[in-house]
């Protein structure tokens, strides 16, 4: 507050102040005799406040974001169980009527180089923040990011704690192995890495993880893209994962290597993608509190796909109707399936598919332009386990308040 006025010009200048709302439907239909509940979901409004400020002059400069989420049930929701959408509250049997939470996030820049400290919603090949719910999950921590090399990015830091999308807390990192199984926390996820783009079609990155006493992860991944002449190019991604326990170990020995090719072939407005992933190892491919997701593997999905030994392959076709005059709407479709899931002991080895369908539309024009609809279909089913169909419509907007 003591700064000369004119040092916090461009900090006021180039603030924003966003306003995300949501409407969330979500209905998960439960099939066979051996399924724990018959049917989950709900039904909800959320409201995600953002302010991003600018930067104060100077060759340090200084800024602060913030940030507030809020969802209230619309529904009842008595009677039905948890939806990875809404908090479970275990003792009326039903969700929560509303939950939210809000955080800070200095920042500190120079040059390229920019320190951020407090709330983060990090795309990283070690750490992934999720918005397929409702309110988005968010890490804890400090960050630095850097671009003073043309071409190379550079990242490292730390994060001690997690909102998951269906808490309210802030919560120290740990392995998810199911719904309600143990919780041993770990002090602390520190990172580094970066991606160097060799050539404007071709890249690679390289990833370190160590959630400290509980595992370290390498990734390593390349990335082309190359013009094919006549209106096609080709998207290849090449994706690799070390997992191993680190120091005190305390989910055990954590053995799980991985490796995933995916290529998509684009013309027009049509996009055929083939994918591959292996997974290899005695162990699942290790996730975050609350089955926090990990989109870098190739496969991922709301099977995921990542458990012992699993080999699983997808094909998917995307369509974007703007080819035929309709901008705004979209079309994506696939099938994954995965076999020779070990299941340990003298089990039969295990399988498992997954079918999708999204069609997406955001309205481009009058007085509803900006508005987003969706609709999202997941038909899941398991050889050993409970298949569901699951239905999800979603209505979004972003109001820009400043």
């Amino acid at each position: 507050m003591l700064c000369p006025l004119a040092a916090h010009a461009d900090f006021a200048k180039d603030s924003q102040l966003n306003l995300g709302l949501r409407n969330f439907y979500l209905d998960r239909d439960f099939r066979g005799d051996a399924a724990p509940i018959s049917r989950v979901g709900s039904w909800s409004q959320g409201f995600d406040l953002r302010f991003q400020s600018g930067y104060t002059e100077g060759p340090l400069q200084f800024g602060l974001d913030a940030s507030a989420q809020y969802a209230y049930r619309l529904d009842g929701g008595g009677g039905r169980g948890p939806d990875t959408v809404l908090p479970y509250d275990d003792s009326k049997g039903e969700q929560v009527q509303d939950y939210g939470r809000s955080a800070l996030t200095a920042k500190v820049r120079y040059s390229k180089t920019e320190l951020t400290v407090g709330e983060h919603r990090p795309r990283l090949p070690v750490a992934y923040f999720d918005d397929s719910r409702q309110l988005a999950s968010t890490f804890h921590g400090f960050q630095v990011a850097s671009q003073e090399i043309d071409g190379l990015s550079l990242t490292a830091g730390r994060f001690n704690e997690i909102s998951t999308r269906e808490s309210s807390d802030h919560e120290k990192l740990y392995l998810f192995t199911r719904p309600n199984g143990p919780r041993r926390p770990s002090d602390g996820l520190n990172f580094a890495g970066g991606t160097y783009a060799f050539t404007p079609g071709l890249s690679a990155t390289y990833f370190y993880g160590q959630l400290e006493d509980i595992y370290q992860q390498h990734y390593l991944g390349l990335a082309h893209n190359v013009s094919l002449g006549d209106g096609y190019s080709l998207k290849t991604d090449l994706r690799y994962y070390d997992n191993r326990e680190d120091g005190e170990a305390l989910y055990g020995d954590i053995d799980n290597r991985s490796y995933g090719l995916l290529g998509a072939l684009t013309k027009g407005g049509h996009t055929f993608s083939l994918g591959y992933q292996r997974m290899l190892g005695d162990s699942a491919f290790p996730t975050l509190n609350g089955f926090t997701p990990q989109p870098f593997l190739v496969n991922w999905s709301a099977v995921a796909f990542i458990r012992p030994n699993e080999s699983s392959w997808q094909a998917r076709y995307d369509y974007d109707f703007a080819a035929l005059g309709v901008p705004g709407l979209r079309l994506m479709t696939r099938y994954l399936r995965g076999t020779g899931i070990d299941r340990g002991g003298n089990l039969s080895d295990s399988s498992e598919s997954e079918r999708d369908l999204l069609l997406n539309y955001v309205v481009q024009s009058g007085p509803l332009k900006g508005v987003g609809l969706a609709w999202m279909n997941i038909d899941s089913k398991f050889e050993h386990g409970s298949d569901y169909d699951e239905n999800r419509l979603i209505a979004t907007y972003t109001w820009k308040l400043w």
